[in-house]
């Protein structure tokens, strides 16, 4: 065994080597994750942001997600994007974040607001026949 306070050029190496071997797993495995919210957002999502420390070490990520309002005008159109943002929140499945679930949350409370102002409105319009 070589005992690098001897030869301090291989310490430097070794602690060089460590860095990029960690910025590379840090990066791929925050890539990933951020691209599974990417992929199911579609249209909705934004583009992909990978946040590094001062050493370079890539720390977090986000994709920028559309939350949509209530289309009291279109409820269906609202209940689509809701499903779509919650899928995309929850997309990658394990290891998510306060921020992943948050969103999750507030896209299930667009979607019940919708499937509830579609329902309260269906009845608008009709009409009934009494006959007495």
């Amino acid at each position: 065994m070589i005992d690098v306070r001897n030869y301090p050029f291989l310490g430097q190496r070794n602690q060089k080597q460590e860095l990029e071997q960690l910025k590379k797993e840090n990066y791929s495995r925050i890539y990933s994750h951020e691209a599974a919210h990417k992929a199911a957002a579609g249209s909705l999502g934004g583009p992909i942001v990978i946040e590094y420390n001062p050493q370079g070490i890539p720390v977090s990520g986000h994709v920028s997600i559309k939350i949509p309002t209530l289309n009291k005008a279109n409820p269906d159109e609202t209940i689509a994007q809701a499903k779509q943002v919650r899928r995309a929140a929850l997309a990658p499945g394990s290891d998510l974040s306060d921020a992943d679930l948050n969103v999750a949350r507030q896209a299930q409370s667009i979607l019940s607001e919708a499937q509830n102002f579609k329902r309260d409105n269906s009845k608008q319009g009709e009409t009934l026949d009494i006959i007495g």
